[in-house]
């Protein structure tokens, strides 16, 4: 193949890649197919990306060939490319497609959306036929960054894909048993069909753009942007993943336990063992997720234990501040027949209930407001007498 039937054959797969990408989006897709297909062509892309990179080194070959022979030596050989076309991503890398991206951008902001710079450096140089404006590389790393440097969000997988997905799935738990001879066997495992549909949804973020800012170029314009973007969608996501875990249904039977431990018991160096406790045995690869404020109730703890129980268990911590800080007067505290007392001048919520005994059972829990006022400040007036001592 020339590198002019290459470059064709790759404005072809892309205008596939564009159909397949609108097809996904149809209830009726075959997601399998469409995605071997995208497979298949992403494949073939790269193949012609190598005999394309081959070509431009014979190239360049034969162009030092050329100079060699007007210097008196070598031989003479064919220009097998006549000119430098740039494949999609080395286009969205390049100086030249960043401006005229961050252009782009700016003629959105100013009301009247102009792409026509960009589309023409696609049409020239990448033949690309897709139906939307991609982003540079330099998008593309923002968000990664923003992914990976997220404490919570780098321990979570995550794919990619287009419109509603609904996957099916069978669930069967039964633990293995032993037989004796001569009793009777067990039935089947029972054994749960269902779907799950997956609907997208997203996170969005405003910004706000200075005169100043528009001023900038290319890839100081587009980080200012994208990492500001990136870091808020990306705390978000974060923020609302812990929702999901904290607000998760817990199942307290050992062979089937899932969701959170409900663990009603101040930080302590035995806390976290408790909880770890009641997982289930496939439970695996385990961290810990709490406010800052709470870890310094567990480090308080672990000092006064003299550093003898680690109460992390190992485990590593990840603080956040998704989750509130461990408040002994919460609803789900620990409650003692002590009164609580507090020295810092704020508003408390006190919670409060009857413990039941054997022939009553516990009330319901009720609270009260308690505020403590700030305390009078005391001034105290000291007279400071200054000395001469040898003439200083």
């Amino acid at each position: 193949m020339t590198s002019e039937d290459i470059l064709n054959r790759q404005g072809e797969i892309e205008q596939r890649k564009a159909e397949i990408d609108a097809a996904l989006e149809t209830p009726e897709a075959d997601l399998e197919a469409l995605g071997e297909e995208a497979r298949k062509l992403a494949e073939e892309s790269d193949q012609l990306n190598a005999q394309l990179d081959e070509l431009r080194k014979q190239a360049e070959e034969a162009e030092e060939a050329r100079k060699a022979v007007e210097n008196g030596a070598g031989e003479t050989k064919e220009n097998v490319l006549e000119e430098k076309t740039m494949t999609l991503e080395e286009l969205r890398s390049s100086n030249e497609y960043v401006e005229a991206y961050a252009n782009y951008v700016k003629s959105g902001i100013r009301g009247k959306s102009d792409d026509t710079e960009v589309r023409a450096l696609l049409t020239t140089n990448a033949t690309a036929a897709t139906g939307y404006v991609p982003v540079p590389t330099l998008v593309d790393d923002i968000v990664r960054h923003a992914w990976e440097n997220e404490n919570i969000l780098a321990r979570v997988k995550k794919t990619a894909f287009t419109g509603n997905v609904k996957v099916a799935f069978e669930l069967s738990a039964d633990p293995a048993y032993v037989h004796s001879e001569g009793a009777t066997a067990h039935t089947e495992e029972a054994l749960t069909l269902g779907i799950v549909e997956i609907k997208p949804e997203n996170i969005k973020k405003w910004i706000s753009i200075s005169d100043e800012m528009m001023e900038t170029t290319g890839e100081g314009f587009l980080r200012y942007v994208y990492e500001e973007l990136a870091y808020q969608v990306m705390k978000k996501l974060s923020y609302d993943i812990v929702a999901d875990i904290r607000d998760a249904a817990y199942t307290t039977n050992q062979s089937t336990a899932v969701g959170i431990p409900n663990v009603k018991q101040n930080p302590g160096l035995t806390t976290i063992a408790k909880a770890v406790a009641n997982l289930s045995d496939e439970a695996g690869n385990l961290c810990i997720l709490m406010n800052p404020l709470t870890k310094v109730a567990f480090v308080e703890a672990y000092a006064a234990g003299n550093f003898a129980v680690d109460p992390f268990q190992g485990l590593p911590v990840i603080t956040t501040g998704a989750l509130t800080a461990f408040d002994s007067l919460s609803e789900n505290g620990e409650f003692t027949e002590t009164i609580p007392t507090g020295n810092n001048a704020s508003d408390y919520m006190v919670w409060y209930y009857v413990q039941g005994d054997a022939n009553h059972n516990d009330g319901e829990k009720h609270s009260v407001q308690v505020t403590i006022d700030k305390a009078n400040p005391l001034y105290m007036d000291f007279r400071v007498r200054l000395l001469r001592c040898n003439g200083k």
